[in-house]
């Protein structure tokens, strides 16, 4: 029999404003929820641990982490087939993408499966109910072993690192585009679509958790990088604009905090090729001239999580090093 461990961090998925059961459900209360026959109980025993979390607007990154421990431990070490996190859609993706970044080996002995609900247990047509069980199909077949960490929304089965909420409101709320979604669930079955992307290099080290993200705009005063490096920020992403151009005032400022040892990484807001910062085409690549990183392609939200693992890892070489291999 398959053993999957449902973690319930609650959020829109648990929210419940009906008469006699107002209020945020349990783990358990959820999977009771479920219409008979959802699950194979024949086939399927879940385990359920509800984890005292922020809402995922205001989740903080000790409990992100803390998320992506647990699901490594409870593969590597609990012996599970599979994890699911119900999690809020705000940032689901990030949390998703950090739980794939420390999987390590756990990416290939299980599948780690994170889903949410767009509308709560009490609207028309919720969509959480759906999310959960397809989910638990997910994480107890084992077709998606070895694509790391997964979003499961919609019936789709998306990468973690290429998952993005593009929608605050409908049930579809997700793509990966210009990416493909690795499977859709049809029923208790996945159909496979496409091959997941390669695994990220190795972690080492704890990660740091505070690391800034601020985005670029004409004008941008260069204080602000050294404000929140004074502040304690470990490491810095900037948002950039088009394949990941910065503001030329901003140079001077990315060349000191890399010679004190800060790392600065330039992710684009818009969707970029993977090329290193050095290669971009002239302009773009400036800032590598500087001391910049690029994040290889990564939106900006999930550059930070990057980094956070990165830092891990040891100085600001290392960083370079380890961006180097994503």
């Amino acid at each position: 029999m398959k053993r999957v461990l449902l973690l319930a961090t609650g959020d829109a998925i648990a929210h419940s404003y009906a008469p006699g059961r107002p209020g945020v459900l349990s783990g358990s209360e959820l999977l009771r929820a479920l219409p008979p026959g959802t699950i194979a109980a024949d086939t399927v025993d879940v385990v359920v641990e509800d984890v005292m979390a922020e809402p995922s607007w205001d989740m903080s990154p000790s409990t992100m982490l803390e998320l992506a421990r647990r699901a490594r431990s409870a593969v590597l070490e609990r012996g599970f087939d599979g994890v699911v996190i119900t999690h809020g859609t705000d940032t689901i993706e990030e949390t998703a993408y950090l739980v794939d970044l420390l999987a390590g080996r756990a990416a290939e002995r299980g599948t780690i499966v994170l889903t949410g609900a767009v509308r709560s247990l009490d609207e028309l047509s919720s969509d959480g109910p759906r999310n959960l069980a397809s989910s638990l199909v997910v994480a107890a077949d084992g077709a998606m072993r070895g694509a790391g960490a997964v979003v499961c929304v919609n019936d789709e089965i998306h990468a973690a690192r290429w998952v993005a909420k593009v929608d605050a409101t409908s049930i579809a709320a997700f793509s990966s585009e210009p990416f493909p979604v690795l499977g859709r669930v049809v029923g208790r079955r996945i159909e496979t679509l496409a091959a997941p992307p390669l695994r990220p290099p190795a972690f080492g080290g704890d990660p740091a958790s505070d690391v800034a993200l601020i985005k670029t705009y004409p004008g941008i005063e260069p204080v602000l990088l050294t404000a929140v490096v004074d502040a304690g920020a470990q490491g810095v992403v900037l948002e950039a604009t088009g394949i990941g151009n910065v503001p030329v005032g901003l140079f001077v400022a990315i060349a000191e905090l890399t010679e004190w040892g800060i790392p600065v990484v330039v992710a684009s807001r818009c969707r970029t090729n993977s090329l290193p910062l050095g290669e971009m085409r002239f302009g773009a690549g400036l800032a590598a001239t500087v001391g910049a990183i690029g994040a290889r392609g990564l939106a900006p939200s999930k550059a930070r999580c990057a980094l956070m693992v990165a830092l891990g890892t040891g100085g600001i070489d290392a960083v370079r090093d380890w961006f180097g291999r994503l």
